[in-house]
C-alpha cells in the first residue's frame, strides 16, 4: 500500500490488535478501539492493565489493522514500533471523545468530554505508536 493508502486504511480501520511484551518474553495480545492522533494510532488504556505494565517495562509493541473476508480482499497494516505514554488528561479525554464518535456515532463536543468521560480519564492513560517498520498487504490488488 502506498503512504495514502496506508492513511486511509487506518483511518477507517475498526479493531487494533496490540500485542506488548509480557513478563515471562511470550505475545500479550488484545483487541483495542484506536484513532489516529497527528497520523499516529492512539488509544487509551487503564493505568493498571497488563498491556500498561508490560509497556512500562518493555516500550516495544506490534500492532494490526486488518480486514476482509476471502483470500481475495484480505488487507492489513502491521506497524512495529515503541509505545509512548501520555499521562495527559486531557490527550485521553479527547481519545474517549473521538473513539465515541468513531465506533458508537456519538458526537460530543470537546467542552462536554470532562463531564461525560471525566470520571474514567484519571484511570486511563494514553498511547500512541511510534512506528519503526510498517508492513503491509493488500491482496484486492491481485484482482486488478
Amino acid at each position: 500500500m502506498s503512504k495514502s493508502e496506508i492513511a486511509e486504511f487506518l483511518q477507517e480501520g475498526r479493531n487494533l490488535q496490540v500485542a506488548t511484551i509480557g513478563r515471562q518474553g511470550y505475545p500479550h495480545l488484545t483487541t483495542l478501539w484506536y484513532v489516529l492522533v497527528d497520523e499516529l494510532i492512539a488509544f487509551r488504556s487503564f493505568r493498571k492493565s497488563q498491556r500498561v505494565a508490560n509497556l512500562r517495562r518493555d516500550p516495544r509493541l506490534t500492532v494490526l489493522v486488518e480486514d476482509g473476508d476471502s483470500v481475495v480482499n484480505l488487507r492489513g497494516v502491521m506497524i512495529e514500533g515503541r509505545a509512548r505514554l501520555m499521562d495527559n488528561r486531557d490527550l485521553v479525554l479527547r481519545l474517549y471523545g473521538e473513539v465515541t464518535e468513531k465506533y458508537e456515532g456519538m458526537r460530543v463536543e470537546p467542552e462536554g468530554w470532562d463531564a461525560v468521560f471525566g470520571t474514567w480519564a484519571d484511570k486511563n492513560i494514553a498511547v500512541l505508536v511510534d512506528p519503526e517498520r510498517v508492513t503491509t498487504w493488500d491482496h484486492t490488488k491481485w484482482v486488478s
